[in-house]
């Protein structure tokens, strides 16, 4: 069997857990598998080197911050192999350029484009553990180029794709995808199975337990997740493409992103094009869109209104008042104090009561709503921030996910 493990950077945090993890894939190892390790940098290594960068100079290019920030993983892929070594086991660390994972040239946020999988798969042969470095690639340029914050799960989802694993461990400071993020909602449940779709949704959400482009590539490829507590043996949560054993579940979780904000273009024309012109302006600045809503047209005008992720609302009001003449906005606004608080299961489509049980629970609670979103397997609302948590708590009994 040949198996990706994936090990976050609390997982490798200090030499004790470097050795924890050693001895995990050892175990593997030594049961006549083949086995992959990814690894992110030691800690708070990223953030630590982020800050030297800024002290030195704020407006470093995103190419030499890249650069420094591929360093992190390098130490701890080679720390790794050091332990192997020393616990009797053959064991080889590789960087993105030795293993040649290919991204395109987004410095900071680079996509995947391919993996030369040959060297890796040379050392498989050689008996040996292989451990990659995850978050980085190496664009055709031959520069160091990073894929963004959890990129590490995406580099280890792509590997398993690569090399036709047979399965892919991610595993982290949690045991498991909850119904709800236990530190707010302290009866949330651990979910035995979860499918890819209800995944994408939760990492899209907020939920940080998964980095939604790897889930992308592992439904993509059909390569079943298992998400683990690299402290504990506990067992985890597949991630997979069916989930028979949530077949009576209507709800799979309840997510809240405080990561949002809402802007709002105030009375521009009624007629065709000015929602291209507002939308055009945002993506030539590599703005994501989220929620959308637009007023029924009065007086010859309209309002559209929409989310966007709590740190692009600057740009974002930038952006669009250098473009207010042409789009032809009266009134401009932002508001960064929402949230985002949703529903997600596969079961959705088939119950009617849904929505009127998810809505009757936030009135219960004494909390408005100011905007709907609907999907397949998923309902958001945006609510007040300062109301999230609470919102989740009672969201999350109104559908009885808690601990029996």
């Amino acid at each position: 069997m040949l198996i990706v493990k994936k090990f976050g950077g609390s997982s490798v945090a200090d030499k004790e857990r470097i050795m924890n993890v050693a001895a995990r894939c050892i175990e593997d190892y030594r049961d006549g598998n083949q086995v992959v390790v990814v690894l992110s940098a030691m800690g708070k290594t990223t953030d630590e080197l982020i800050a030297k960068a800024h002290d030195i100079n704020p407006k470093a290019s995103k190419r030499e911050l890249d650069m420094l920030m591929v360093t992190g993983e390098q130490v701890s892929v080679a720390l790794m192999a050091m332990a192997m070594h020393g616990m009797g086991v053959p064991a080889v660390s590789l960087n993105a350029f030795q293993v040649q994972m290919k991204t395109s040239s987004a410095y900071g946020n680079s996509k995947l484009k391919g993996i030369d999988s040959e060297r890796i798969m040379h050392e498989l042969e050689a008996g040996k553990i292989v451990i990659v470095t995850g978050f980085q690639g190496v664009n055709r340029y031959d520069d160091y180029t990073t894929l963004g914050r959890g990129g590490s799960d995406t580099t280890a989802a792509a590997l398993a794709a690569a090399l036709h694993a047979d399965k892919c461990e991610i595993y982290t400071d949690v045991d498991g995808v909850y119904t709800a993020d236990p530190r707010i909602v302290p009866n949330a449940r651990k979910l035995t199975e979860i499918t890819y779709d209800e995944m994408l949704e939760f990492a899209s959400l907020g939920a940080k337990v998964l980095h939604n482009r790897s889930v992308e590539l592992s439904k993509r490829y059909g390569v079943e997740l298992v998400v683990r507590s690299s402290l504990t043996r506990e067992e985890g949560t597949i991630v997979k493409e069916r989930s028979d054993m949530m077949e009576g579940m209507i709800i799979s979780g309840v997510a809240a992103d405080k990561n949002v904000a809402m802007v709002s273009v105030m009375r521009v024309k009624d007629e065709p094009g000015v929602a291209f012109r507002i939308f055009n302006t945002l993506a030539q600045k590599k703005i994501s869109v989220d929620i959308i809503l637009q007023s029924i047209g009065r007086d010859g005008t309209k309002d559209i209104l929409f989310t966007v992720a709590k740190t692009d609302l600057d740009e974002t009001i930038s952006a669009l008042e250098a473009a207010k003449s042409v789009i032809g906005a009266k009134k401009i606004t932002g508001d960064e104090h929402i949230a985002k608080v949703s529903i997600v299961g596969t079961g959705m489509e088939t119950h009617t009561d849904t929505a009127a049980r998810m809505f009757e629970a936030l009135y219960n609670a004494g909390i408005n709503v100011r905007m709907i979103d609907t999907a397949e397997i998923r309902m958001t609302v945006i609510i007040d921030e300062e109301y999230a948590d609470r919102a989740l708590r009672v969201v999350h009994d109104a559908f009885n996910l808690g601990n029996e």
